[in-house]
């Protein structure tokens, strides 16, 4: 059993590649990966601002509760507060929770459409006419999550850094000074770095990962319902893997 299953991920893992090697082929056409491009950059960008936007700010609002919860009667400044939620929003909470549901936004409409491409017989209309269908289908996709993803990773920080101050000064917790005093303090540009970092490989992981599970879809509309549930269930535990790998990689 366990050789069977070893065999199985070594399996997928190289048909993975195989796909990710022609994906990365030259195109044919470049004016048409240009025009899927700007469409996938407008339904991934555009298409997910409001639930980014929605997330971010509850993020850094209860960062900013809780934190203060746990400064109450301690030595520490309040303007920590401010500190905390920026920087936990840069390393952690935007890349890595924006990412988590945008494989879950994303990376299912994206196996969805591969998947029902796949069941239609299109994608094997195309490759009878000689179209490297991988890289039509894939590389646009991959090309448009790389350069969006990253900037709505930058948005959500602000929006979540503006959802710790909604939540604290208004109320009371904090004072406006001592917010931005802390937002502004201590600020280390690594942690930037780190930020794109896991950004822009998340975006790739949930790119590609949704993709071959919808490339690769047999079967009918349950079979797509599953590859879909998978593109989200693989991607999102690869990212946090990653995640991990990451964190311990930049910060050693």
């Amino acid at each position: 059993m366990e050789s069977s299953a070893r065999y199985n991920f070594l399996w997928h893992f190289g048909r993975y590649l195989i796909m990710m090697r022609q994906a990365l082929g030259r195109p044919e056409k470049v004016s048409m990966y240009w025009k899927e491009t700007l469409r996938q950059m407008s339904e991934i960008g555009v298409g997910s601002l409001i639930i980014v936007c929605l997330i971010s700010v509850f993020i850094g609002a209860v960062a900013a509760i809780q934190f203060a919860y746990q400064l109450d009667g301690q030595l520490i400044p309040q303007y920590y507060i401010g500190y905390i939620v920026r920087d936990l929003a840069l390393i952690e909470l935007s890349p890595t929770f924006t990412c988590l549901v945008l494989a879950g936004k994303v990376g299912s409409n994206m196996a969805a459409e591969i998947g029902g491409m796949r069941q239609k017989e299109h994608i094997d209309a195309m490759e009878v006419m000689g179209v490297n269908t991988a890289a039509y289908l894939i590389t646009p996709k991959l090309i448009a999550a790389l350069a969006v993803i990253p900037l709505l990773v930058t948005f959500s920080a602000f929006v979540a850094v503006g959802g710790g101050y909604l939540a604290s000064v208004p109320t009371g917790l904090i004072t406006d000074d001592d917010y931005i005093r802390g937002v502004r303090s201590f600020f280390v540009p690594y942690n930037v770095v780190m930020m794109y970092v896991k950004a822009f490989t998340f975006a790739y992981i949930l790119t590609s990962v949704s993709c071959y599970q919808g490339y690769f879809v047999k079967g009918g509309s349950i079979e797509l319902g599953q590859a879909s549930t998978r593109a989200v269930v693989y991607s999102d535990i690869l990212i946090l893997v990653a995640d991990y790998l990451i964190a311990v990689v930049l910060t050693s």
